[in-house]
This record gives structure tokens, sequence and C-alpha cells, in this order.
């Protein structure tokens, strides 16, 4: 009997392995021999397939919820606990699972987390709607209207409203069922109006995207008063630029106007705003004078060290270009190779220092290939130095998760192996995550961190999906356009 079963268990397994890796099959008419009444039907059947895979997915979803337990976590109190924010939309569920779900799909937490809400409101709490889209009855969009309206709604009401919209939901536009489900739910509840009022205020936030052609659009969802007097008053100031003369386009003026309101130009009460500039150099612009291109000083190995000479071409160039400290902030000098992976990272003290000194083994003016400046050196303790923060942000430039874009700046600098673990302080085992990240690494169990030699980050989810990201600036080796020469005078003053 035992061997009976072991050998019915393999068969499964094998037959369960066979219908993961087979790859997604999709039958088709010949569109080109349907009737318009045959391609009528046969889209009003693929929405009923579209719905049917829809609810798979969701029941796909809530399966490997389950899975994740919020037990794992680390519990109110214990350091690294999570102080704020919405963690997981399931409840129960592990704060990180909207993470492994976003690298799953390979898609922002954002959306992933609302695939979950959605789910759990339709699977677990509103099984009709559920089944209906399963069986095709009901199309997921609507489906969604559903999950939207009552997501947060109690479960007396659910049990009101959904059976008595449900049988003709089918048959409402997507805006009429959204108008008689609040309905339905504040007449079952007169408390509803309100919490669905206060929830929306919670999901205030201004957000911001690139569009095209260097444009970005910056989006507010705020309290619609509040967002009417924001648009009278920006109005009103595009409308007075109008009676002065200026004949530009409405939308224009308006932009603008908004720009000044928030920014406030005349305001000289606040502080001044600063710059932080970098400096790219490519090694292959800053051979030394007279050095052949294959010369043994000039770049042609991979991981080339910035020599005494190529230092004092750096400090000449930048002097031709006039290059300099925006008062008040800062300047950094990154030093690339052939494949734009970050060698060095300067000051432009540390720059003149070098020059000054030279190679420590041959002296200044000692012609050879020495290895003058690199990546930080390693250091003893647990908190990184001050050089190795500033080479891992102009390193990374973004928190190094894949999909997230937390600028390196409101990053921590984090030990992919960990520290406690004997990794080293060093910048082959640092790397730029944000806090939400550097948690997940730390707290959530079964995910994988590598950082390879050349910068690129691995990170695999406890279900085996594996991404990467390497740093922004690494590609395949090119040539890279030289710098102006030290002879090249530059052309009026710096722009900062």
């Amino acid at each position: 009997m035992a061997t009976a079963e072991l050998a019915r268990s393999r068969v499964e397994a094998a037959l369960a392995g066979w219908l993961v890796e087979r790859p997604p099959l999709v039958d088709r008419l010949p569109v080109g021999l349907l009737t318009a009444e045959e391609k009528a039907t046969e889209l009003r059947r693929l929405q009923a397939l579209k719905a049917m895979d829809c609810a798979y997915e969701a029941e796909l979803l809530m399966s490997l919820a389950a899975e994740r337990p919020d037990t794992d976590d680390p519990p109110p109190g214990h350091p690294g606990a999570r102080r704020r924010g919405s963690g997981s939309p399931v409840p129960g569920t592990s704060e990180f699972l909207p993470q492994e779900l976003a690298l799953v799909l390979n898609c922002s937490p954002v959306f992933a987390a609302g695939l979950l809400a959605d789910s759990y409101a339709l699977v677990e709490r509103m099984p009709a709607v559920w089944e209906a889209c399963s069986e095709g009855r009901l199309d997921w969009f609507r489906a969604q209207v559903f999950a939207d309206v009552l997501g947060h709604a109690s479960d007396e009401v659910v049990a009101a409203v959904v059976p008595l919209l449900l049988p003709e939901a089918a048959q409402l536009s997507s805006g009429r069922l959204r108008r008689r489900l609040v309905a339905a739910a504040t007449a079952a509840d007169e408390e509803f109006a309100e919490q669905r009022r206060v929830e929306a205020e919670r999901r205030a936030d201004v957000r911001t995207r690139p569009t095209a052609d260097g444009m970005s659009a910056l989006t507010s969802e705020l309290p619609s008063p509040v967002a009417a007097a924001m648009w009278s008053a920006i109005d009103q100031a595009a409308q007075l630029a109008r009676t002065t003369g200026d004949d530009r386009p409405i939308g224009v003026l308006r932009a603008e106007a908004h720009a000044a309101l928030v920014l406030r130009p005349w305001d000289t009460s606040r502080p001044a705003m600063t710059g932080h500039v970098t400096v790219v150099a490519p090694l292959s612009a800053l051979r030394p004078e007279g050095a052949a291109p294959d010369d043994e000083r000039g770049p042609s190995v991979d991981g080339a060290p910035v020599t005494a000479g190529q230092v004092r071409e750096l400090l000449a160039r930048l002097g031709a270009l006039g290059v300099q400290e925006p008062p008040g902030g800062s300047l950094a000098v990154a030093v690339t190779g052939a494949d734009g992976a970050l060698l060095a990272s300067l000051t432009p003290a540390e720059v003149r220092r070098l020059a000054a000194r030279g190679c420590p083994a041959h002296g200044r003016d000692a012609a050879c290939g020495c290895a003058l400046a690199g990546p930080p050196p390693a250091v003893s303790g647990h908190a990184p130095s001050a050089a190795q923060v500033r080479f891992l942000r102009l390193r990374d430039g973004t928190c190094r998760h894949p999909g997230c874009s937390r600028q390196a700046g409101r990053t921590d600098a984090d030990h992919v192996v960990p520290y406690a673990c004997g990794g080293r302080t060093s910048c082959d085992n640092l790397c730029c995550l944000c806090r939400t990240h550097h948690r997940l690494k730390t707290f959530a169990r079964g995910w994988r961190f590598e950082l390879l030699p050349d910068g690129t980050v691995r990170v695999t989810t406890p279900s085996g999906v594996t991404r990467t990201t390497r740093p922004p600036g690494s590609r395949d080796p090119v040539v890279q356009p030289a710098l102006p020469g030290p002879d090249v005078a530059p052309v009026g003053p710096p722009p900062f």
C-alpha cells in the first residue's frame, strides 16, 4: 500500500511539474474566416475567459498568501518591527508578501498590493462574486468594483449587499453598479459613507511621474474642497497673467502659477537652495600625455587602477573646465572604467592631494602604472566610513532592490553578507538598500541577496524567482568620449 501511494505521489509530482513548466497556450480561431456576428460572439467568449483567468489568479494569490504568515515578521516592540505603513493587505500574512509578489510578477509593490487586496476581498469576503467570475458569468472589471466599494465594509454590509446586486451586476454599467453598491451599503449601514470618506482621505498623497520630452506630471490626491480651492488660486493667478498681456496658452500659465505658488521664489526668508555636483570622468579620457593607447598606464585591462598620471591629467582638465564646488554644496569626481563601472570616488581636495603626492612607491614624477586611487579600503567596525558611503551612493544611485527607485541619499549602507556572520565592511560587501528593503533582507525568511564582483545585485524570493539589478552606469565596454584637454579654455563661468 505504501509503495502504491509513493508511486502515485511521484506521478502527481511529475504531472504538476509538467503543468507548471509548459509554455502558455491560447486557442485562437481563424479571425479572417469569421463573420461579424461570429467575431462579436468570440469577443464575448473572450471576456468570460479573461474573468475565469483572473479568478484563477486570485485563487493562486490567496494560496501563496496562506504560506506567508505574519508569525515570521518581527513582533511589535522588537528591533526592526514595522512602525508605520500598510504592510500586507491580506490580514494575517507577512508584511513582505507584496514585495515578493512584485518580483514574481515583475511589477511595482503598489500594484502587487492592489492585486492582493482585490483577491482577498473577492475570494475570502465575497466568494459569490469570485465564483461568478470563475464561471465566466461576471467580468473581472465589475468584480473589482465590488471589491473597491465593499472592501472596507463590515461583514454584515457585504452579506446584505452582494446578494442584492450580484444577479444584475453584469447588465449594469460600471458607473451605475458603483452608485448602486454605495447606495445599498449606505442603506444597510448609515456609517458606511463616512467610513469611505475617511478611508479615501487616508490615501491622500502627492505623486510625480515622467511623461515625455523632459516633462513630468505632478499629481495631488486630496479632499475635493481643498483641491477646488487650490485650482481656483492657480487659475486666478494664470488669468491675472493673461490680463497683463501674456498670450501664451492658459495651460502653460497655470503650470507656471502652480510652480510659483509652491516654490515661492520671492520668499527670501527660507533657506537658500544649494547644489551637490558629481563630475563623471571616464578613465579612457584621462590617459597621461604621451601615453599610447596600448600603454600599460592606459585602461586596457578591466578594473584598471587610477594612476598618478591620470590623477594629474584629471586635475588639469577640471581646472581647464573651471569646475568648482557650488556655494554651500559639494563636488564629487566619479572615475569610471570602460564599462561604466565606478572605479574611484574623489573630492577635489583628494584629487589635488593625490596629484601632489604622486605614487607612494615611486614618487610624483615616476611614470608607473601603480594604483593610486580606487574604492575606499575596508574598515574594521560595522559602520561604513564617509568615503565608503560616498562611493556607494555614486555607484548605486538608488536602492538596489529590483524595482525600487528610492534615491541612494535616502538609503542605508547594508552588509550583503551580514556583519554578524563575518561579512566585511567593504565596498564589495555593501550596497544601498532603502529602509523597507533593508528590513526585508534582515527579517523576511527565505530571501537571498548576492553582490557580484561587477556590482550586480541578485535577489531571489522565497518562491524561487530571481531578479537582478546592475549599477546604473554599468554597460558593455564602449569607446568613451574624451574630456576637453587642459589647453581648452572654459566658455564663460561654470553654471553653478
